[in-house]
């Protein structure tokens, strides 16, 4: 195209190739603006609007229908000029949804729903026991009761209480009898230092050194018995018999559990049958079949462990004092070699001075 087509009625007259550059300029100056007003044409049409501004509203947030526009450059004068085409848009936005989301709540309130029946029943069970618990101090309700279980419990009760007195008198001796030991080896090393510097009285200061040094073996041996002795009931005491009371505790919970379903079943009986009490009786029959069933398991299992708790009380206690009585016996009796026959007859080793540190006996 040249100028005089843009400016008809107007001749130029110019240089061929200063005439060729000007056509060129118009050229480019004359597709700007079309392709800006292509450009104007093409947003208008891509973009309806409606009463609503529903379609304007989903183009703005890029839904998943945003399209891409792209316009198509040609040469100059080509028909298809302006024609603006529409392509799926592949980026920049990126779908956030990549699978059906997973709702918790239904899970959450299941789990809420369990701790509340838990709760529930808890509270229920808490309630019926602390009641028969009240009534049977006051005189109104009645107790189950095993006659001869009970009076084993008693004197296991009883024979662990004077057995913990037991304990702390032996180790009371002990710790005594250390403080003797300690005093002894003292002595006998002041006797044979004197016996060194005292030369007139060197034979009996000499004498009197050896036998304090001879007692001070001696009570290491009868303490190292004492000791064997006093780990030997702390076990029987604190441990063997404590587990069985722990177990007696169990039976005397389900008990209390038992008698509490007895009594609210009892009540239920004696009342009327209509079709409000029934499904509570068979609730409460159900329920007290359960505690039933518990309270006789743990009954059994109560009598045979108070049964072989005492056969084991008399087997241990029957070498603890044996040990006890022949260790003090040879001690006394200045038998130095019947007091090391007692250890290896128990197999009780003593530890070399200064080869540890301190006993429990030492720290108190």
């Amino acid at each position: 195209m040249s100028a005089a087509g843009e400016a008809p009625g107007l001749t130029v007259h110019s240089h061929p190739a200063t005439a060729e550059m000007h056509a060129q300029d118009s050229e480019s100056d004359s597709e700007e603006p079309a392709m800006e007003e292509a450009q104007a044409r093409g947003s208008a049409a891509e973009i309806p609007v409606t009463s609503n501004g529903e379609d304007m509203k989903h183009m703005m947030t890029g839904g998943p229908t945003l399209k891409e526009t792209r316009i198509v450059s040609s040469s100059y004068g080509n028909p298809s000029e302006g024609i603006i085409e529409a392509e799926t848009y592949r980026g920049g936005l990126k779908n956030t949804q990549s699978g059906p989301v997973v709702i918790t709540d239904e899970i959450s309130k299941n789990i809420a729903l369990e701790k509340l029946e838990q709760m529930k029943k808890w509270s229920i069970s808490t309630y019926k026991c602390t009641r028969q618990v009240l009534s049977e101090k006051l005189g109104r309700g009645s107790k189950t009761v095993d006659l001869e279980l009970e009076s084993q419990i008693e004197i296991l009760r009883e024979t662990k209480r004077k057995y913990e007195n037991l304990l702390r008198l032996a180790r009371q001796m002990a710790s005594q009898f250390y403080q003797v030991v300690q005093t002894q080896r003292q002595l006998g090393d002041a006797f044979g230092e004197l016996s060194v510097k005292s030369p007139e009285l060197h034979e009996e200061f000499g004498y009197n050194a050896e036998t304090q040094k001879l007692l001070c073996k001696n009570g290491e041996t009868l303490l190292g018995a004492i000791n064997f002795f006093i780990a030997s009931v702390n076990t029987l005491v604190n441990k063997t018999i404590e587990d069985t009371l722990i177990a007696v505790k169990q039976y005397e919970n389900a008990r209390i559990e038992y008698d509490a379903y007895r009594t609210d079943l009892e009540e239920l009986n004696l009342g009327p049958r209509d079709a409000v009490t029934i499904p509570k009786i068979e609730q409460s029959q159900q329920q007290f079949q359960i505690h039933k069933e518990k309270f006789d398991k743990l009954r059994t299992s109560v009598s045979i462990k108070l049964k072989f708790l005492d056969e084991n009380k008399i087997k241990v206690m029957h070498n603890q004092l044996l040990l006890f009585h022949n260790a003090v016996s040879a001690y006394f009796a200045g038998n130095q070699h019947q007091l090391e026959q007692v250890l290896k007859q128990f197999h009780i080793k003593l530890k070399a001075p200064g080869s540890d540190g301190p006993s429990w006996l030492e720290e108190q």
